[in-house]
């Protein structure tokens, strides 16, 4: 049987390999974020994090979503912390990380636990009992409208395009006005 966006519903009901294989690459690099003794290292395995985070969002089919964690996260974010890290002093990590904080592991794995126990709750990809589809004759209307009015076959993007094209400009005039502070305070640094 076929979802109303072209999805086979149970096919989307079951973790596949390649589903598996990046949840445990994203909680990998998490952990070892979290647990990294070298900032340096912490900082380029949290780039490879945000990787992986963009390719699960990419399988989950929210390419919008996916562009803005590459270019935002594992992009800008990585690189003004390797920057941050080359313009200051390192500390040394032996003396800075002794030991583990286990009361910040302990509320790490609480809330790790309460989000795997509500994976269950979270419809399948193109289900028709998604909350999206509690208001009917919205999403109907974009699913059937978005192509005939825009000529984008992805609704998704459609809408985010057309229909949300302000609140998409005024996204990205925030993004561009952060970098161009970046690059401002940046600038200011290196000539200082």
């Amino acid at each position: 049987m076929t979802g109303a966006i072209g999805l086979a519903s149970p096919v989307a009901a079951q973790v596949t390999a390649i589903e598996a294989s990046l949840l445990a690459f994203v909680v990998l690099t998490a952990l070892a974020t979290a647990f990294a003794r070298d900032v340096l290292a912490a900082a380029i395995i949290f780039g490879a994090y945000s990787l992986g985070m963009a390719a699960l969002y990419t399988f989950y089919r929210a390419p919008d979503v996916a562009m803005t964690e590459a270019a935002i996260s594992a992009g800008v974010t990585t690189v003004l912390l390797l920057l941050t890290l080359a313009k200051t002093t390192r500390i040394d990590h032996e003396a800075a990380f002794e030991s583990v904080n286990y009361p910040a592991a302990g509320a790490a794995a609480f809330l790790l636990a309460g989000l795997l126990l509500t994976m269950g709750e979270i419809p399948a990809i193109g289900s028709p009992d998604a909350p999206v589809w509690s208001n009917p004759d919205v999403s109907q209307w974009y699913l059937a409208e978005t192509y005939a009015q825009v000529h984008v076959e992805n609704t998704v993007m459609g809408v985010l395009a057309a229909f949300r094209g302000f609140d998409t400009f005024g996204e990205a005039i925030v993004v561009f006005a952060g970098g161009i502070a970046a690059l401002i305070v940046l600038r200011r640094e290196v000539f200082a």
